[in-house]
This record gives structure tokens, C-alpha cells and sequence, in this order.
């Protein structure tokens, strides 16, 4: 049942109504409503409508249509991100947790797990009790196995998932675990499931064998009703008439799964085919589908694994998987990021090693391009505060109130964005990540708005220019130019007009309840951004392969051709090269220049030694990680 209460309603009598609802033993959810607060309430048993519209404060009572209450979308509309350490499930960036089936001995669970981690995975399965089909199959090795899942997370820091069987191995799901799996078999166990929903810990529950979608999402329910929300779906594949397969693999279940439940929900390639060739292709299809992750078994010998050995993938068919998922994650919106755990363990406030509060600082509104880069790039752990400007974004870093801050660069239809370049020579901060961020825009208005009922549109100016040829199309609409794409989400929302829309992130939309009058407006589905890290004194871990540089070179011929004549000769791949007007001297310019390695290595500081011999100005901006889009 949904109570919308009143517009007036006070704090003490909204507290006194859920303490009253309690005590008849209802649950309780508050949703932020578009209008005001709204109450979710599940329990055994209901009344007529009229007795909740009765009580102090409510204006209506709204029964929930879906059997299951507490997933649904209706008691809780905003997507849910379920926390397991350091890693977020459910975000912008993807989770991939693998391992192999079982554990088998110690040696070799260490071993795929160094590997596994080596190559982006944030957390490691792997059974240490195994529920089979034949009583004589390896059924793992129990306790024992749980013991050395405990050394996995103390070694590698990732975070563990296994599967319980019985509500008996409780005490030691409690003990030794960081996600408890309830498998296909034991999807429809009752008690299980009411176990391991009182247990508090995450759940990762898969899908039955020859289970509808409500049967499934029933089952998550027992857990939630248990008291515990923390649950992530799992997609395995389906048992039907198809034998080239182990299972069907239902990723129609995916959207399907985002429109009714506001749980994650990740995908099982390995166990739905069962071949090891068709598990990185329907891995693929996945994420493209819109799963938050993947479970993928790997062994660094399948062919002599104890349970499924042949759907479990080599460490070289794992690396090139993730390598793929990399570049496919930026077109649906998502990150793939190597350096996850590096970056968490990094942005702690006790291992920050810059001086400055571990919090990152971009421009806009929430909502905004540059708010969704800082979540993709440092998570959602990570303290993100936002400022009016670009300037407040580097003021703030160069003053050490924030310790790293992000701000875009350049646009694939639009190209640079000079006040940033501008930027980079005033002060003194160094790039130390980079993120290519697809830009997706929308035409958002009020519930009420249409495409015939618009006259006016707000955006950032960069945000007119990469849908010109949507706008061209609607010349008698008066354009109106905003700091952020968000905030021009904001004044339409405020103005609560249906004249009035904005272009923006599907994101902005959501944060103010704005509606999609029409999706994709840019004029080139191939709209990417880049985005990179500032900061003064802090670093972040991981490879560094590219280099970006600032110089000037003297007035007279072949001075440029010199500097260029020395990335060739160090066969160095110059992948930007831009000029720049110097403000002070009219008709002379500096020039921009990004390099495909790092030069402040010790083996390249040759190359920046005859940089500053044959230029009037040099500054090194930084060296760091290619972003996503590119080969890792």
C-alpha cells in the first residue's frame, strides 16, 4: 500500500503515524515523492483504502498492483546499490566477479585469484559447498575451503561470494563470507531464504532452473521481508528444450528486471551455456542488455577442474573479455575500471596522501555530464561535491580543499574546450586519469510537456551545438543557454511549465522527476567526451601510457617540425597536437600536445630534456592511464 500524505503534514505527526503503522506490524519505506513524502507499508494483512485515507496526515492510500511489495518499483523508485565493501553494485560502474566453480586447494584458488584481480575483477567466487546433481560429484571441500577464501580477501582485498546450502552453514556464512549466493536449485527454499534474509549480509540470488521472472522476483521477496534489501539478481539461463546449450540464457530478463525492481541485477554466462567459447559473447550481450555485472568462471586449468570445467574460460580468454567490456561500457553508459579497489583503498581518508580531504570537485549541477564522469571515475564512496565553475573547480584542488577534481577537455563533434586548456597553464595541478564519457542528450520537460507544446529550451552551449541538427528542425524555438546542462533541467523543472524543456543527461531527468519528450537528440550518436583528473600533490595507481604537454616554440621556420622530429624518432605516437592563442602576445600561440607514452619515466626523460632545449616555454601537464575507448 502507498499513503501520500499531505503537502503539510509536520515531522511529529509523520513520526507518530509510522509508530503507529508499527505497532500493527507494517514495514515502513518513505519515497521522496514529485509532491511531497510518500510512505510504503507492507504487511501480512490490509484494510479497506478508507481507513489509511482516515488516519492523521495521509490524503490517499494507493494499493500496490505487483504480488511482490518490497521490490518493486512502486514502493521504491530509484534504482538500489547494494554495497559490499568498497565495491557499489547497481552504479555506473560494472562489478565482475569470478573465480572458478569450487575451491579445490589452496595453491590454485590463490592463483586465479591474483589473476582474476590482475584483470578488473572486484570480487571472487567460488563454492566451498557445492550442491550436485550426482551424489558422487565433488560436492567441496566445506569449512576448509571457507578457510581459504579468507586468505583470498586478505591477499587480494576481494571481496567473497559463495554459496550457502542449508540454513545450518549460517554461523559460518557470518564468519568467513562477504556476499551469500543462493543457488538455482535453492531458489524456491523458503527457509533458505528466510536464513540468509535475517543473516543482514548481501545476497546474491539466482534464478531457478525453469523460473518466471515473478517467481523469482517472489523469492526476493521472502528475503526483503526478513529486514535485509541488500539482494542482487542473477540471470543463469533457463532450462528448456535446447540442447547445443546447458541452459537458455534469458536476457530479455535484464530490461525486464530494470522496469520492475529497483534490485541490480548481474548475468551468469558461464553456467547459462556452459561452452567456453559462447561465454564471452553472451558476456557482451550482458552488459549491453543493461546487467550491472557478470559472474564468470575462470581457471588457470579448466581441464582439470573439479566441477565445470568446460565453461570455465583461460586467463588469457578472461583478460581479453574485460578488455572488450572496456571498450563496449562508455556506448551504454557504464565504466569498466581496472583499477576499482586501487582507487577505493586510495581515496580512504586515512591512506589520502595528498593533505587534502579525499573528496573530488567537478562543475554543475547533480545530474550533469561532469557529476555523472566523477561517479564512473571514483565511485560513489568517494565525498563529490560540486562548484558554480570551472575556475572553482581548480581554484579549490590548487588550495588543497579538495584532492582531486574533473573536468572535461574535449568533445568528438564539438572539439575542445579552451577555458579548461586556459585553465592547465595557470595552475600549477597535474592530470593524473582521464575518462571518455559518452554523451547521450535528451529533451526533458515537465509530465504535462509535449514536442508540440514547446517554445522555449535551455542547455549548456556546448549542449546546442552537438544537437544542431534536432534544433535546426525547430527554428521557431527560443534557445536560452544555462552553466549546466542539470541546472537547465532545474530551471524548467522550478518554471513547471510546458513551453519550457532542456537538453540533458537522462540522469538530470531523473533527479527532478522530468520526463523524456525525446530520447538520443544529438546529431551524432558517436558523441563522447573526455574527461581528466587534476590535482596538486595526490597520485592514483595503475600504468601510466600517456603524457600531455604545453610549449611554445620560437618565430621562424621548422621550430614546431623540430619538437614534432623527436616523438618520431622515439617512435612516440602524437595523438593531439592544438594551438592556442597567448593572451598577452598577440599572433603568438602555445600548443597543446598528447603523447601515447609516458615521458616523465626514467627511461624517457631524454625526450623531455630535448623538449625544453628547443622550445621558449615547456610545461609538463602530467602522465596517467589512457581512459576507456582506448587499448588497455
Amino acid at each position: 500500500m502507498l499513503l501520500i500524505l499531505k503537502k503539510t503534514v509536520k515531522k511529529e505527526e509523520l513520526e507518530r503515524l509510522k509508530e503507529n503503522l508499527r505497532s500493527e506490524g507494517y514495514l515502513i519505506r518513505e519515497i521522496e515523492g514529485v509532491e511531497g513524502p510518500i510512505l510504503g507499508i507492507v504487511g501480512n494483512s490490509y484494510r479497506e483504502t478508507a481507513y489509511y485515507e482516515a488516519l492523521p496526515g495521509v490524503e490517499k492510500a494507493v494499493p500496490v498492483s505487483k504480488p511482490y511489495k518490497l521490490v518493486s518499483r512502486e514502493l521504491h523508485p530509484s534504482p538500489s546499490l547494494i554495497r559490499i565493501g568498497d565495491v557499489a553494485i547497481g552504479g555506473d560502474r560494472l562489478v565482475v566477479i569470478a573465480g572458478p566453480c569450487g575451491v579445490e586447494e589452496r595453491k590454485r584458488t590463490l592463483e586465479i585469484a591474483r589473476t582474476v584481480r590482475k584483470h578488473g575483477a572486484v570480487l571472487f567466487r567460488a563454492g566451498a559447498f557445492k550442491p550436485r546433481t550426482s551424489p558422487y560429484a565433488f560436492q567441496g571441500l566445506g569449512e576448509e575451503g571457507l578457510k581459504i577464501l579468507r586468505e583470498v580477501r586478505e591477499e587480494t582485498g576481494l571481496g567473497i561470494v559463495t554459496e550457502i546450502t542449508s540454513p545450518s552453514q549460517a554461523d559460518l556464512m557470518m564468519k568467513y563470507v562477504d556476499v551469500v549466493q543462493v543457488g538455482a536449485r535453492n531458489m524456491q527454499n523458503f527457509e533458505l531464504l528466510k536464513c540468509v534474509g535475517r543473516l543482514g549480509k548481501p545476497v546474491l540470488l539466482k534464478r531457478g532452473l525453469s523460473a518466471t521472472i515473478e517467481e523469482w522476483l517472489m523469492s526476493a521477496e521472502y528475503v526483503l521481508s526478513e529486514g535485509n534489501d541488500r539482494v542482487i539478481l542473477c540471470e543463469r539461463g533457463i532450462r528448456t528444450f535446447e540442447r547445443y546449450t546447458r541452459n537458455t540464457l534469458d536476457l530479455t530478463a535484464v530490461p525486464v528486471i530494470k522496469k520492475l525492481t529497483h534490485l541490480p541485477i548481474v548475468v551468469d554466462p558461464s553456467h547459462a551455456t556452459g561452452i567456453r567459447e559462447k561465454v564471452s559473447p553472451m558476456a557482451r550481450a550482458a552488459i549491453a542488455a543493461g546487467a550491472d555485472g557478470l559472474l564468470v568462471e575462470v581457471h588457470t586449468e579448466p581441464d582439470k577442474a573439479l566441477s565445470d570445467g568446460p565453461q570455465s574460460l583461460y586467463p588469457e580468454q578472461f583478460e581479453q573479455l574485460m578488455r572488450d567490456l572496456y571498450v563496449i561500457a562508455p556506448v551504454v553508459g557504464k565504466q569498466l575500471d581496472y583499477l576499482y579497489l586501487d582507487k577505493a583503498a586510495l581515496m580512504r581518508p586515512k591512506e589520502n596522501r595528498g593533505g587534502a580531504p579525499a573528496t573530488v570537485v567537478y562543475s554543475g549541477d547533480p545530474g550533469s555530464f561532469s557529476h555523472k564522469a566523477s561517479l564512473q571515475f571514483f565511485g560513489t564512496e568517494v565525498p563529490i561535491e560540486n562548484c558554480p565553475s570551472f575556475r572553482e573547480v581548480f581554484e579549490r584542488v590548487n588550495a588543497e580543499q579538495a584532492a582531486f577534481g574533473i573536468v572535461p577537455l574535449e568533445n568528438s563533434l564539438t572539439g575542445s574546450i579552451h577555458e579548461n586548456y586556459d585553465l592547465l597553464l595557470e595552475f600549477d595541478l597535474k592530470i593524473v586519469g582521464e575518462l571518455t564519457l559518452r554523451i547521450k542528450h535528451n529533451l526533458l520537460g515537465i509530465e504535462s510537456a509535449s514536442l508540440d507544446t514547446v517554445e522555449r529550451v535551455y542547455s549548456h552551449p556546448q549542449g546546442f551545438k552537438q544537437c544542431r541538427e534536432f534544433l535546426e528542425a525547430h527554428p521557431e524555438w527560443e534557445l536560452v543557454t544555462c552553466r549546466d546542462t542539470a541546472s537547465a533541467v532545474r530551471r524548467v523543472k522550478e518554471a513547471n511549465d510546458p513551453r519550457e524543456a532542456a537538453i540533458a543527461a537522462e540522469e538530470a531527468g531523473e533527479v527532478y522527476r522530468m520526463s523524456v519528450l525525446k530520447a538520443g537528440v544529438e546529431t551524432n550518436p558517436r558523441n563522447f567526451t573526455r574527461f581528466v583528473v587534476i590535482t596538486r600533490n595526490g597520485l592514483l595507481p595503475g600504468p601510466r601510457n600517456k603524457s600531455s604537454l604545453i610549449y611554445s616554440v620560437s618565430d621562424k621556420p621548422g621550430a614546431l617540425f623540430e619538437t614534432l622530429k623527436i616523438f618520431a624518432e622515439n617512435k612516440i605516437n602524437l595523438v593531439k597536437l592544438e594551438s592556442r592563442p597567448i593572451h598577452s602576445r598577440p599572433w603568438e600561440y602555445l600548443f597543446y600536445a598528447d603523447l601515447e607514452a609516458d615521458v616523465a619515466d626514467g627511461g624517457k626523460k631524454h625526450i623531455l630534456e630535448e623538449l625544453v632545449k628547443r622550445t621558449e616555454f615547456f610545461k609538463f601537464l602530467g602522465s596517467y592511464q589512457k581512459g576507456a575507448g582506448a587499448s588497455h
